[in-house]
């Protein structure tokens, strides 16, 4: 790649002897760049991204300088550049269909006669398996084992596939199952702040950047490390060395002053930053936060702002370099040269954060007095509904009707008095929610609603943050002093982030008084906060959902949508570790446990949560003595080398992958069948079929597959085709591997409601010129088998949420040539065209209602033989009846490169072209 360094801001720095090229801002303002120092942090590194890449052609010199014109307009204009992350991080759900098309484009290399070594990602990616542990044993010393004898049980073949996938690609690491979760694995190890790279015989030195293929990945922005959540296809271009086509942000600057009251955590502390973020509106744009109280917040607090990001909305929520950075990556084992170079180059380029500097340009700001946070829920159904802990109760009492879907209490059967909830003799109590105990079978207790029956320590948020673990630990040391116990009818668990924590625990000697009140380690992964709770003891999910009851679940985790945590549990509540074990001793939502008693000690006296809470400095003594340089270095030693399990999957195949036909989990896509070396010259859209008419804000959720898979639709009729039982069927996110399960999930979610089947929900449509009603997918095949090409149509926004790569996948593989919309989420619409399908907007004031279409049509798209980004196109639609209609629709392929991806049949086809020249 040529390099016109316009800005003359190529420079070498030396530090410890040893010298690294860099891109000095400092001298890029003094050649041009007038105000680059007045850039927030965040964008600082963008700018120094775009004069590293400055190439003519994806990054100009005029990109360059909208960055600095970006300190006139504060980002409202919103340039569109290209942005080159240093590296990728994934998942294993989001992770297995990257590897998949990186194992596919080896094979279609191969059979273009070319050397299938060459493919590889071409910037550093690693892979961490943390989604698929589930908490099935909990309570228990073997609770951890038992869960990993299942989890390689059930997950097997993707294991397998990963293995293989570890030792055939280079640049490619796998983090193996049972180690962490991918965000506190890389706080504590895979991230350096400032990234270096050998090129032309010089050592290259520029901020630690990534994409990562989770939405919290926003967490390492705490450790001054820029990166955010993308969907499957972005990361995929990321990794083989494609740009991100971004807008240059907004940037929000979030003041901190002062610092937390005793009592309070970090967890609150970020509960409070959500509620405030998510009521300025802060999405699609950058959090930065600054300000005098950033002295008094541990990394690992900033690391737990910065992780909450997607809940308040933003891109990302970053700190800046400052002496804690430097501290952090002392204190967790990081090689000492790099710690120099990270200092020295921070305060090189203005990064480094100076408390006495005039503060940066932002578009606006808000500002929170940290003496003022208070200890803190959040629910029972959004992260930003923040509770303060004295109204949790009243404001759950006020909920609960809501959550009961205005069920009458008098309708259901009770057991108010029964003799065996009651002491001999008691006067049955006024019949209050609380106070209705319905039977458990087989118990000799009762549940009602309010009743917490999932507490759960889970999480990278909390997680990987000492003080709020080892608050955990203290609180069940002294619970377990005076003989209080959890309620018979709570799940516990203990989940965290990375063994480091466990390590610490066990050096405290708090992991035993945890154990003591059923908080074992269930397992090292996301668990609880992605759903992953396993199922409630049969007979407390019976009673509830016998007798329609609102249970509750308590974790110390970052979402608690509905539906999310547990099927059986209708209101869910983020809360700090500590307050995690408080509810497990209480057992209830109604218990006011800042005033009511948790429960009795071994004489029967009352014990409050005050008389169990420790002290800041309790907290910090045992954080100072336990969390220390030579955890992390023992723990990350071999991290990469996994248990005996891990150890023993055998491997088949090696440049290219051993295929399995008869796998239901891991298939060779066919995206390259029948590929040659020149791409096949692209054909006009010609008389095709109307898939589908949506109306607004079709989300990537409708469309791509998501969640447990129906035994009576597509996919679930290929899994028992394929003799898979329906308890066994796991769930799309487990089968991403598998474009045969996924195409038959695509537009299938229960919800999506296609207008030309009026009154209908779910992924149905109708088939001409037959007339007949079938699924999606059927219909599709039955097109693709007559060559008959589709379109799609729909309203405004269409693909709006998290960009899901499936969305876009499973639209080219069910034949849609073109999706036809009123307007785009933006990274849809780039998936779109990186899967080498067409998206057309259509003029203001058009729609399909407008033109009365019904999807009986056919439409004819001619020219894009010749397109060129953003030309503005006629589609030929023909009514059933004969009458023609010309309408005129903008196609959205954007740019150049995007073209040379559409041409190519997309992004893959386009780098393997590359590749294998």
């Amino acid at each position: 790649m040529s390099h016109p360094d316009s800005f003359k801001s190529r420079k070498t720095l030396d530090v410890g002897g040893k010298s690294y090229v860099y891109f000095d801002l400092r001298e890029a303002e003094r050649n041009g760049l007038e105000g680059a120092s007045r850039l927030p942090y965040s964008l600082k590194v963008i700018l120094e991204n775009l004069l590293r890449n400055e190439d003519g052609r994806t990054v100009l010199a005029d990109d360059i300088r909208a960055m600095v014109k970006w300190l006139d307009d504060k980002g409202k204009a919103g340039h569109e550049i290209a942005y080159r992350p240093a590296r990728v991080l994934m998942q294993d759900f989001t992770g297995v269909p990257a590897v998949v098309d990186l194992a596919a484009m080896r094979d279609a290399t191969e059979s273009l006669g070319a050397d299938p070594k060459k493919i590889n990602p071409l910037v550093p990616v690693d892979l961490v398996i943390d989604h698929s542990v589930m908490v099935d044993y909990f309570g228990q010393p073997d609770s951890f084992s038992k869960n990993v004898d299942v989890e390689y049980d059930r997950n097997g073949e993707r294991y397998t596939f990963l293995r293989w996938g570890s030792g055939a690609f280079q640049n490619f690491r796998v983090v193996p199952p049972g180690t962490g979760i991918c965000h506190q694995v890389n706080l504590e190890y895979l991230a350096q702040t400032v990234w270096t790279k050998e090129e032309n015989g010089e050592t290259v030195a520029y901020p630690d950047t990534l994409v990562g293929t989770d939405s919290h990945t926003t967490m390492v922005n705490g450790l001054a490390v820029l990166g955010w959540g993308v969907g499957g296809i972005e990361a995929e271009a990321a990794m083989l060395g494609q740009p991100i086509s971004m807008l240059i942000p907004e940037v929000i600057g979030f003041r901190l002053d002062g610092k937390l009251p005793e009592g309070t955590t970090a967890t609150d502390l970020v509960l409070t930053v959500t509620e405030m973020l998510r009521k300025k509106g802060v999405v699609g744009k950058f959090v930065e936060f600054y300000g005098p109280g950033l002295a008094s917040l541990t990394l690992e607090d900033q690391a737990t702002i910065a992780n909450m990001a997607p809940e308040y909305g933003a891109t990302c929520g970053f700190f800046p370099v400052d002496k804690d950075t430097i501290a952090y990556l002392e204190a967790t084992g990081r090689d000492k040269a790099r710690i120099a170079l990270v200092e020295a180059y921070a305060k090189a380029q203005g990064m480094y954060f100076d408390a006495t500097a005039a503060e940066p340009v932002f578009t606006d700001t808000l500002s929170l007095d940290l003496t003022t946070v208070v200890p803190s829920l959040a629910g029972p159904k959004r992260p930003q509904d923040r509770v303060a802990l004295t109204e949790a109760a009243p404001k759950f009492r006020t909920a609960l009707a809501e959550l009961q879907g205005g069920r009458k209490r008098s309708e259901l059967p009770t057991s108010v008095g029964d003799s065996r909830f009651m002491d001999e003799g008691a006067v049955p109590p006024a019949q209050t929610p609380e106070t209705v105990r319905h039977l458990v079978q087989g118990a000799t207790h009762g549940i009602s609603d309010g009743d917490v029956v999932i507490a759960a320590i889970t999480s990278c948020t909390n997680t990987s943050n000492p003080n709020v673990l080892v608050a955990a630990g203290l609180v069940a040391r002294k619970a377990a002093a005076l003989g209080l116990k959890p309620k018979p009818w709570v799940k516990t668990s203990l989940a965290p982030g990375s063994q480091v924590v466990t390590e610490y625990l066990e050096k405290a000697d708090l992991q035993k008084d945890l154990d003591a009140l059923g908080f074992n380690l269930v397992g090292y992964g996301c668990t609880t906060c992605i759903g992953n709770s396993g199922p409630l003891p049969e007979a407390i999910s019976e009673a509830i959902n016998k007798n329609d009851l609102v249970a509750v679940s308590v974790l110390s985790g970052n979402r608690n949508f509905e539906g999310r945590v547990n099927p059986d549990v209708r209101a869910n509540y983020l809360a700090s570790p500590p307050l995690v074990v408080a509810y497990a001793i209480a057992g209830s939502m109604f218990v006011d446990i800042t005033k009511d008693p948790l429960g009795q000690d071994q004489n029967g006296n009352d014990v409050f949560l005050k008389d169990i809470w420790p002290t800041t400095q309790e907290v910090s003594e045992i954080v100072r003595r336990t969390v220390t340089r030579d955890l992390f270095e023992s723990r990350y030693s071999d991290v990469f080398k996994g248990d005996p399990n891990w150890q023993k999957i055998a491997v088949s195949g090696g440049l290219t992958y051993d295929w399995d036909d008869r796998s239901t989990y891991v298939q060779n896509p066919p995206y390259f069948e029948g590929m040659s070396m020149t791409p096949k010259p692209v054909t006009d859209i010609k008389d095709a079929r109307v898939l589908a008419l949506f109306l607004d804000s079709i989300t990537t959720d409708h469309i791509s597959p998501a969640g447990s898979i129906k035994k009576n639709g597509p996919a679930g009729e290929y899994l028992v085709s394929h003799q898979v039982r329906p308890v066994d069927f796991n769930s799309y996110g487990a089968r991403r591997g598998n474009h045969e399960v996924m195409m038959r999930g695509t537009f299938a979610n229960i919800r999506i409601k296609n207008q030309m089947v009026p009154g209908v929900e779910g992924g149905i449509t109708k088939h001409y010129p037959s007339g007949e009603q079938l699924a999606i997918y059927d219909a599709a095949m039955k097109y693709q088998q007559d060559e008959v090409p589709l379109v799609v149509f729909a309203g405004k926004e269409y693909g709006t949420g998290s960009s899901r790569d499936w969305a876009a996948k499973g639209t080219v593989l069910l034949g849609v040539r073109a999706v036809i919309a009123q307007s785009f989420e933006r990274i849809h619409r780039s998936n779109l065209v990186g899967m080498g399908v067409v998206p057309f907007v259509f003029q203001e004031g058009t729609s399909w209602q407008t033109l009365g279409l019904t999807g009986d049509e056919t439409v004819t798209i001619e020219g894009l033989t010749e397109v060129r980004p953003r030309q503005t196109m006629n589609a030929t639609i023909t009514r059933a009846d004969g009458e023609v209609l010309t309408v005129p629709l903008l196609c959205r392929i954007d740019t150049l490169d995007e073209l040379e991806y559409f041409r190519n049949g997309g992004i893959l086809h386009y780098v393997l072209r590359q590749l294998a020249a």
